[in-house]
């Protein structure tokens, strides 16, 4: 076998630590595994910045959704310390002004003290139609709303708005990389994937079938098999 290489998971929007509570069994076999907490900034630099200072020199990244944008901003700023890199549902894109302004309109709900409608609203977009009316997986959802805060769900929005454009670093990314996403996945969807695949050499994209945005925990199986080749590779 060979030796223990750290984890570093990274969340989602709204997302806690629960958006990968299906991968530590299958992960922790190839070394530490450690879920970021990236509710305490407001932009995809700081997050960075305070996960490299916890982290150890070198380790495996994984991101799903924003925790995609951040691994991002974790290359620009130190990629000899990153030994694979995964990309879960995510996209190199910055936010067009129609996304920035939906934003907007989640956040004024949150500060109306209207969190849990904004989730109500985000959860047939996280999940696949299949999978739309599970009561497990939407209330996983509604738990990690809860465990982000209004607080953390506001830094966060402040952060994504703000990400640069990903798309000039991904021809300097030289670790393995496993590009992922759902079939179903319309928030960030499959072209997407294909353009972060295409521009990373030597990139492999995992196409899950039947499955949305939040692929780790509607696809667990699926997801563990492509991270433990990702990471066994």
């Amino acid at each position: 076998m060979a030796d223990p290489l750290p984890v570093i998971l990274v969340p989602g929007l709204v997302c806690s630590a629960r958006l990968y509570g299906p991968q530590l069994p299958a992960l922790w076999p190839f070394g530490p595994v450690t879920i970021a907490d990236h509710r305490r900034d407001d932009s995809v630099e700081a997050v960075a910045r305070r996960i490299l200072d916890a982290a150890p020199p070198r380790f495996a990244l994984a991101g799903l959704s924003y925790g995609g944008y951040i691994a991002f901003a974790i290359m620009r700023a130190a990629p000899e310390r990153v030994a694979k890199l995964a990309l879960l549902d995510t996209q190199a894109r910055p936010d067009s002004d129609e996304a920035k302004a939906g934003r907007r309109k989640l956040m004024a709900m949150a500060e109306e003290g209207k969190l849990n409608d904004v989730v109500d609203m985000l959860t047939p977009k996280f999940l696949s139609a299949k999978h739309a009316k599970d009561d497990r997986l939407r209330q996983i959802v509604r738990d990690m709303a809860r465990e982000t805060g209004v607080a953390g769900f506001l830094k966060q929005q402040r952060s994504i708005r703000a990400r640069p454009d990903a798309r000039p670093l991904l021809p300097s990314i030289k670790c393995p990389t496993l590009v992922l996403v759902g079939d179903s996945d319309t928030l960030t969807p499959p072209d997407l994937s294909k353009e972060m695949a295409d521009g990373i050499p030597g990139a492999r994209l995992a196409v899950i079938p039947d499955c949305g945005h939040l692929s780790t925990i509607e696809a667990p199986d699926a997801v563990n098999a492509a991270l433990a080749g990702w990471l066994g590779g």
